[in-house]
């Protein structure tokens, strides 16, 4: 099982940008398929952006595209979110998560959870 690590939160004006990190440790990192999930007061967790094994292949939720970039080193065991022109609808607790298959968008694909960094966009 690989633990994950989440780094990189806090608080941004909107239009800010702010760079998420994962970090893995006890297992073949490039084993595992890798997602950004988020969840907001009140509100579903919800899919953000995944990435492939090797990286060569990623996804976005709508409503990040265009502004998240997520990308992983293997050789460093991360994987990173780069979030540009925030909003306040942004605002969540930031998830990192893994699953040694296809992961895809749904959350209860991914096995292996860190323990979340906030992201707060203010107005």
């Amino acid at each position: 099982q690989v633990q994950l690590v989440e780094s990189g939160g806090g608080l941004v004006q909107a239009g800010g940008s702010l760079r998420l990190s994962c970090a893995a440790s006890g297992r073949t990192f490039s084993n595992y398929f890798m997602g950004w999930f988020r969840q907001a007061p009140g509100k579903e967790r919800e899919f953000v952006a995944a990435i492939s094994w090797s990286g060569e292949i990623t996804y976005y939720a709508d409503s990040v595209k265009g502004r998240f970039t997520i990308s992983r080193d293997n050789a460093k065991n991360t994987v990173d979110l780069q979030m540009n022109s925030l909003k306040p609808e942004d605002t969540a607790v930031y998830y990192c998560a893994a699953s040694r298959t296809y992961g895809g968008t749904g959350y209860r694909a991914y096995a292996t959870w860190g323990q979340g960094t906030q992201v707060t966009v203010s107005s």
